[in-house]
């Protein structure tokens, strides 16, 4: 369990610039809800960068506000992706299932069963998070209403149901 300590001086700054922060990210993302995503990952990622580097940052807030308009730039571009593959799929143009053969289709139950087996051993609410995040497409904002817990909660809960997935894939040698 975590244990709240001071914020550090960087994270002073990302609490008093998290509007302009979350205004940027709209700016690029056009959704509010997508962009506090992007700002609640912001702040996941400045506490990663400070755990693992002692550096003193010279301008702090352009630092923050390159790294949010980065995972904003990205978001956008998974989002734009992910609409064009599944637009693809519904017009029926997405001719990659029938080019799979047998080993291939074995191989993707494979890993379907594998994945399904991590998250079969979470905890119920990790699990939940995930679910909602993945299958249901609920932003984290939502999700915490859902839940009752904080967006911050949702965001480990992702993260640490991921690793999941990721450990249980990678303990499984390839076909």
């Amino acid at each position: 369990m975590h244990h709240a300590t001071a914020p550090t001086g960087l994270q002073q700054h990302f609490i008093g610039q998290r509007q302009r922060l979350r205004e940027a990210a709209q700016r690029i993302l056009g959704c509010p809800h997508r962009a506090d995503d992007v700002v609640q990952d912001a702040y996941l990622k400045i506490r990663e960068v400070q755990e693992q580097e002692n550096c003193a940052i010279r301008q702090p807030q352009a630092y923050l506000m390159r790294i949010v308009r980065n995972l904003a730039i990205d978001r956008h571009r998974r989002c734009r992706f992910e609409s064009d593959v599944f637009a693809e799929e519904e017009a029926g143009e997405d001719i990659h299932e029938e080019a799979q053969g047998p080993e291939a289709i074995a191989i993707g139950r494979q890993t379907l069963a594998l994945v399904s087996q991590a998250l079969d051993g979470l905890p119920a609410r990790t699990r939940r998070a995930f679910e909602l995040y993945r299958l249901t497409g609920l932003s984290q904002r939502e999700i915490a209403a859902e839940l009752g817990i904080s967006v911050t909660l949702v965001n480990f809960l992702i993260r640490d149901a991921q690793a999941s997935c990721r450990q249980c894939l990678a303990l499984t040698p390839p076909p």
